[in-house]
């Protein structure tokens, strides 16, 4: 571009008979009214345009950046004790994986928490089905003391059947007899020889055409007590 305007003030300036050799170009007298001609035209740019404004900034950036500067102004008094953390979890990582004493004693943390977990739970349902039996002895008390022996002892009977199905999911199936249950190996001792004797006492009022008195009743509420022993289900 600066040579087109050269080459334009150079034409301008040029008289008729200039040689052919372009000698006048060394003349300041010729080419400055050429330059003073060529650049008041205004078609040759002699600066750069201004740069184009930025672009706008939305307001919900702008938003968004506050909120962001303002959390972390918020937490920077937190840096310092994070970092003492982060440095503790590390320590205890690293002795976790390269010193077996160490490691052993995490276990056997971990162990006896998770075993007294396990028992503050069983607690808490050896409670609950305290609670549960509770209030089946007293229905069954009550129709004892109006003289419904069997009637009771058939409470008995089908609560203890539903008690094997919780405590033995899978054991008690549809075709099943009191006898069957009775025999079935998967009972504790204790919890079989409960069951066997309120089983025995139903089969006997059915079957055997015997009523149920007072002492046979006695009899098969002691053992649904027994059956609500939790130490009772324990395998020996």
């Amino acid at each position: 571009m600066i040579s087109l305007w050269i080459a334009q003030a150079s034409a301008a300036a040029q008289p008729p008979n200039a040689d052919a050799t372009g000698g006048w170009l060394v003349d300041p007298e010729l080419v400055a009214p050429g330059y003073t001609q060529t650049m008041a035209g205004g078609t040759i740019q002699t600066a750069f345009p201004p740069p184009p404004p930025p672009p706008n900034t939305p307001e919900w950036l702008k938003t968004l950046g506050d909120a962001v500067r303002s959390l972390f102004d918020w937490l920077s008094p937190l840096g310092e004790p994070l970092l003492w953390i982060g440095g503790i979890l590390l320590v205890l990582l690293l002795l976790y994986l390269f010193v077996p004493a160490f490691a052993q004693w995490v276990d056997d943390l971990r162990y006896r928490r998770k075993r007294q977990a396990l028992a503050d739970e069983a607690d808490l349902a050896g409670h609950a089905e305290a609670g549960a039996a509770r209030i089946l002895l007293g229905e069954a008390d009550e129709l004892a003391a109006a003289g419904r022996y069997a009637e009771a002892v058939h409470l008995l009977l089908y609560r203890s059947v539903a008690d094997i199905s919780d405590r033995r999911p899978g054991l008690v199936q549809p075709a099943m007899t009191s006898r069957d249950l009775a025999a079935a190996t998967d009972l504790p001792g204790v919890a079989r020889e409960a069951f066997s004797r309120i089983a025995r006492a139903v089969e006997i009022s059915l079957f055997g055409g015997r009523a149920i008195d007072a002492g046979a009743w006695e009899q098969c509420r002691t053992a649904y007590a027994e059956m609500t022993v939790p130490r009772n289900w324990v395998r020996t």
